[in-house]
């Protein structure tokens, strides 16, 4: 298998256009990619495994296994380490906010259950409008405030749909206004 123009060129990018193991860049020597772990030996065409080396270093190297990891690929490991860390810490960031916002629904959804106990929120109704409502454009009280107004309004049993579209209304009114 030969290494893709895409894979080479993203190499070439995250090791700077320089040869990993003299520095050199072009027009000044002609750059190629190197395998950490040889081919010869079992390593694969993956970009964890593939360095930027020049003509003369990478002839030089052959098919020799690296003892020390050039200094480069060190700082690409560390640069590496560091961006998993930070996407691990923006993905518990986002599940606590989606954690808060599942809660602050479950608030507006008792409040409606207290009108209306044989009835829950559709999913629609939880994952699209509230959660627009409460990402968008309103506090999780003005929300509150809607539901009380909504249920306060169309008490009749009959009446759910009609209580959620007013409910939705009265939103959509606080809103704007706050615009």
């Amino acid at each position: 298998m030969t290494i893709s123009k895409k894979l080479r060129f993203e190499v070439f990018k995250r090791d700077g256009f320089k040869c990993a193991y003299c520095g050199k860049s072009p027009p000044e020597v002609m750059l190629e990619i190197d395998h950490i772990d040889p081919k010869s030996k079992g390593g694969k065409d993956e970009i964890n495994n593939l360095i930027t080396a020049c003509f003369d270093c990478n002839r030089g190297k052959g098919s020799i296994t690296l003892d020390k990891i050039p200094n480069q690929v060190v700082q690409n490991l560390e640069i590496l380490k560091l961006k998993d860390q930070q996407l691990k810490e923006y993905q518990k960031y986002v599940r606590k906010i989606e954690n808060k916002i599942n809660k602050d629904i479950r608030k507006v959804e008792i409040i409606f259950q207290k009108t209306y106990p044989d009835f829950s929120f559709t999913e629609k109704l939880k994952e699209v409008t509230i959660k627009n409502f409460l990402k968008n454009f309103l506090l999780v009280e003005e929300i509150e405030e809607a539901m009380h107004i909504a249920c306060a309004c169309i008490y009749e049993q009959g009446r759910v749909e009609e209580c959620i579209k007013y409910f939705c209304g009265v939103c959509w009114r606080k809103a704007r206004n706050r615009k």
